[in-house]
């Protein structure tokens, strides 16, 4: 394998293992923000203890995926410094402000949030977990401008070889950056929706003492994914206006390949075929999570069938994957879709990778990430297990929770 394709796989498999974590996170952290809000303005225990254990996994997910994305950005230097050196102008502004403006903000107040626990004045508390929640879109924002301008570059000129800003409010108003936006944010619910039904369903199967707290925490998780399943993919939908040519194919397709031939010479323009195959799975996965949604909108509104029915906790653990895979889908069919350009028609993939870097350092660099990925997401998965089987009584997130009484399962009044 030559050291363009090294590094084109090793960042899409950074890129996409950390984006594991981003879904989750975004969406948790939305849950987690509600939940705590219900507590604080009608005193509910029950709601304050599942503020506590899901904003337990949502700081684990957090920060392990804080690792992830850090480790991603070397990749820039170190691979792509033909792309640094033409487009960071315009292509580094949105990263710098997704770093200064709202990364060490997030973390601040998350830090706050986390040790405030009954330290600080309760409204001030729950005002954290909303500042932790509002930069956690605002951060994804801003790395979606950035990749919206490498799918459709606007607001630039090019000087001496390289890309200057001439127009922030284009830069930032990009609707391929815009759109994206609201899919992902969608799509952070629909991923946080299935993964606190499929934990719920675990717990429920079980015949846990936490009838109560599960119950509506499966609740919470199946509304949540039937509120997001139809948006994420209406909003999908709207991208494909903004979709490159050489993706859709037809007249326009062979126009821009005729165009580009002119500007930068023979090649293959068209998009590759495993940029269907993401849009054949993500669409093939999306009917299946709507189909979950509406058996979803039967069973949520019946309380003794959301906790006696066993093949539904079944269904919903083993469904708890799907908004990843999807998601994943997705991003394979942006990204490979794009090529053979880094930026769509300026600047070529091939171009973009560091001048005098062989094959053989970015082999060495290949499984050194790929190593070190797979170790963060596997202790990721391992720790939320764990977590998450332990259930409320194993939260120590602010101090130990009210004890809720334990009860069997047959004497609980639904």
């Amino acid at each position: 394998m030559d050291a363009l394709m090294l590094a084109r796989v090793q960042f899409a498999l950074t890129a996409g293992s950390h984006f594991l974590f981003v879904a989750l996170t975004l969406g948790l952290a939305t849950l987690v923000a509600l939940m705590q809000t219900r507590a604080t303005v009608s005193g509910s225990a029950v709601h304050a203890r599942m503020t506590r254990f899901w904003g337990q996994l949502y700081v684990v997910n957090y920060a392990v995926g804080i690792v992830t994305g850090l480790v991603m950005e070397f990749q820039f230097g170190l691979n792509w410094a033909g792309m640094s050196r033409m487009t960071g102008g315009v292509f580094g502004a949105p990263l710098a402000l997704e770093t200064i403006g709202a990364f060490f903000v997030e973390s601040t107040f998350l830090g706050l949030w986390i040790f405030g626990w009954d330290r600080l004045n309760r409204w001030v508390h729950l005002a954290l977990i909303w500042v932790v929640t509002l930069t956690a879109y605002l951060s994804a924002y801003f790395v979606l401008v950035a990749n919206g301008w490498l799918q459709r570059p606007v607001g630039y000129e090019m000087r001496d070889g390289s890309a200057r800003l001439t127009d922030v409010g284009a830069l930032l108003g990009n609707p391929t950056a815009l759109l994206a936006f609201g899919h992902v944010l969608f799509g952070g619910l629909l991923t946080a929706g299935f993964f606190m039904a499929g934990v719920s369903g675990y717990h429920l199967l079980r015949r846990t003492a936490e009838v109560e707290f599960f119950r509506r925490s499966m609740r919470t998780g199946l509304v949540t994914l039937m509120a997001a399943v139809m948006p994420v993919v209406i909003v999908g939908g709207m991208q494909y206006r903004y979709l490159q040519p050489t993706k859709t194919g037809g007249d326009d397709a062979a126009a821009a390949v005729a165009g580009f031939t002119a500007r930068f010479g023979p090649g293959d323009y068209m998009a590759p075929g495993l940029a269907g195959v993401g849009e054949a799975v993500m669409t093939g996965l999306w009917s299946l999570m709507w189909l979950l949604a509406m058996v979803a909108l039967v069973k949520v509104w019946s309380g003794r069938w959301l906790v006696r029915g066993r093949v539904f906790h079944v269904v919903m653990v083993c469904a708890v994957p799907l908004p990843y895979v999807a998601m994943l889908a997705g991003w394979m069919f942006r990204e490979v879709g794009r090529q053979p350009w880094m930026v769509y028609g300026v600047l070529k993939t091939r171009d973009a990778l560091s001048p005098g870097v062989g094959s053989g350092t970015i082999a060495v660099s290949f499984v050194a990430f790929t190593a070190l990925f797979a170790v963060l997401v596997g202790v990721n998965a391992w720790l939320l297990a764990r977590l998450a089987r332990r259930g409320p009584e194993g939260s120590a997130l602010g101090g130990s929770p009210p004890v809720a009484p334990s009860a069997p399962v047959a004497s609980v009044t639904f």
